[in-house]
């Protein structure tokens, strides 16, 4: 969910006051700070100076680009020496597993039994581990916001009305509200499932008009998450008052204060919320932006772009049809029972 942008048909190169730094690898990234006329390039403890002002600090992120994950960790560490009463907020560890988490941010478990029990993603060690390691050398909270994988399931087969069949004790891992009528971030959602290959129908049903039923849960299922991730900040907020928090997730979930964002701004107006967007720069010996970007968040990591995943569009479709016929050997959703959380 990475190259959606909400106004990208708008491709007109924005200037800056200075021109962002050559790109020069994909470790490479530059910082600008767009919430100003215009955005302007920052250097790292400049964007440390004026994010120790925010509350709620999100870093938006390709989960699978180096030069943001060296990114995250820079700001990071620069925010905690200004801001050391600091807390780390991850989606890439599911609510359930907060014990373990904090079995190992005590030293009672090791990194096998974090990764092994705390079902830790595939990339942990090279995009995750460092951060963890810095917050735990430093005593810092982290928390697993996000809703199990088990509770997002069961809503994109059956709906919302599938958390009510989770038990009393499962229910506090999902948020206990959800927010599906945000009509700007679920015209987003279904924008990138019908312009994608894999998400998204097959080519011959793709149309316009308004969400069909499977695609209101698969937004669902997404709101799920993110007013999952959202509770989780409001809730360690309200018990350690006087905290900042620094919440790492995928950009889709946060690129223009929407998903994860929006839903924390309902619980909690008062705060003062910062978004810190990638943007994959097309020439990345001469950086610029495009009109479209500055909106993503007020302040952004420029990168260089990833390597295409494809070189044509018959390998894409061809990866694409081998992926279909490997999820339409699952149960249809029709003949499935219902699903518990």
């Amino acid at each position: 969910m990475r190259r959606w942008s909400l106004l990208a048909s708008m491709t007109a190169v924005l200037l800056s006051a200075a021109a962002p730094p050559v790109l020069n690898d994909l470790t490479s990234y530059a910082l600008m700070r767009s919430d100003g006329p215009e955005p302007v390039v920052i250097t790292l403890d400049q964007a440390a100076d004026a994010l120790k002002e925010f509350d709620v600090i999100f870093l938006g992120e390709f989960h699978d680009h180096p030069g943001n994950h060296l990114a995250e960790m820079q700001l990071f560490s620069a925010l905690h020496t200004r801001a050391p009463a600091l807390s780390l907020s991850l989606e890439q560890f599911e609510r359930d597993v907060q014990p373990v988490l904090d079995e190992y941010m005590a030293d009672k478990i090791g990194e096998e039994a974090l990764k092994r029990q705390g079902r830790a993603w595939p990339n942990y060690a090279e995009a995750y581990r460092p951060l963890v390691e810095f917050a735990k050398e430093n005593r810092l909270p982290v928390i697993a916001a996000n809703a199990p994988a088990s509770f997002v399931r069961c809503v994109g087969q059956d709906g919302p009305e599938a958390l009510s069949r989770a038990t009393p004790e499962r229910r506090g891992l999902a948020a206990a509200e959800l927010h599906l009528d945000t009509q700007l971030y679920k015209d987003k959602f279904v924008r990138f499932l019908r312009e994608d290959g894999l998400h998204g129908a097959p080519e011959s049903d793709k149309k316009d008009g308004p969400p069909t039923p499977a695609e209101e849960r698969s937004f669902a299922a997404q709101v799920t998450r993110d007013d999952t991730m959202a509770e989780s900040i409001f809730l360690h907020l309200q018990k350690n008052p006087g905290r900042k928090v620094v919440h790492v997730t995928g950009n889709f979930h946060v690129e223009g204060f929407l998903g994860t964002a929006e839903r924390l701004a309902f619980r909690a107006p008062q705060l003062k919320v910062a978004v810190v967007s990638p943007i994959e720069i097309e020439n990345p010996r001469a950086p610029a932006l495009k009109v479209s970007d500055a909106g993503a968040g007020n302040f952004l990591v420029l990168l260089r772009a990833s390597p295409k995943r494809y070189a044509t569009e018959a390998e894409e479709k061809a990866d694409i049809e081998r992926m279909r016929a490997q999820f339409g050997k699952m149960t249809p959703a029709a003949n499935r029972p219902p699903c518990v959380p």
